[in-house]
């Protein structure tokens, strides 16, 4: 499903990757933990195309994901992964339900479509009375909900998460991590989560720890 072939990263002199490679089997979750600084969050934001390596590569679904040109990039990203962030990156001025159509508009999807698919995924997490809030409406475990549906919107074959519990309470920890599984079993999804929560790397299939910009054995 996901392999990634020693991947390299360099911010000027600094090298935060320095050969990494795994595998993701399609189905799994799988977590990646490791210290503040161990390149966890840029290899995530490689493995989404949304930073290039300096060298390796990433083959999703087998294809040379880094061979893409830019817009080739971007369509492919659009299309096969979705976005779970910390801290919801949900944009202020848009109710809940245009944030999670957004990606579908910008696929250019039908937008009665779009907008009937974002009410099946609100009312799936549980939020069909938020649908017309605003994000500084919506308590933080509501805003990661409408996150993880926008993140669903486009019916991709792979979730990446970044510390998507961070910001949240206990209880609204408790919930996401459900939440993860009930999204992985209803949409045979693949999911890689980088996380410092050690309930939730505990509960994933499989747990990749970095450090120092390498892949422990």
């Amino acid at each position: 499903m996901i392999q990634v072939q020693e991947i390299t990263k360099n911010f000027g002199n600094l090298q935060v990757l320095k050969g990494v490679n795994f595998q993701v089997q399609k189905g799994e979750i799988v977590a990646i933990v490791g210290p503040s600084g161990a390149g966890k969050t840029t290899l995530l934001q490689i493995m989404g195309t949304l930073d290039r390596p300096n060298s390796g590569n990433i083959r999703m679904d087998n294809v040379d994901l880094f061979t893409l040109s830019q817009k080739q990039l971007a369509t492919f990203r659009n299309k096969n992964i979705g976005f779970v962030f910390q801290f919801h990156q949900l944009l202020p001025e848009f109710s809940a339900l245009e944030n999670v159509m957004l990606p579908a508009l910008i696929a250019k999807r039908n937008y009665k479509e779009a907008e009937n698919e974002a009410k099946e995924l609100l009312h799936f997490l549980n939020l069909p009375d938020r649908m017309e809030h605003k994000p500084n409406e919506l308590s933080g475990g509501e805003k990661q909900r409408v996150a993880v549906a926008r993140s669903l919107i486009n019916k991709p074959a792979v979730i990446l998460a970044d510390e998507p519990s961070g910001s949240l309470d206990s209880k609204n920890k408790e919930e996401l991590h459900r939440l993860f599984f009930d999204v992985r079993d209803r949409f045979n999804l693949t999911i890689v989560i980088v996380t410092h929560d050690k309930e939730l790397s505990a509960l994933s299939d499989r747990i990749i720890t970095m450090n120092d910009g390498v892949v422990l054995e």
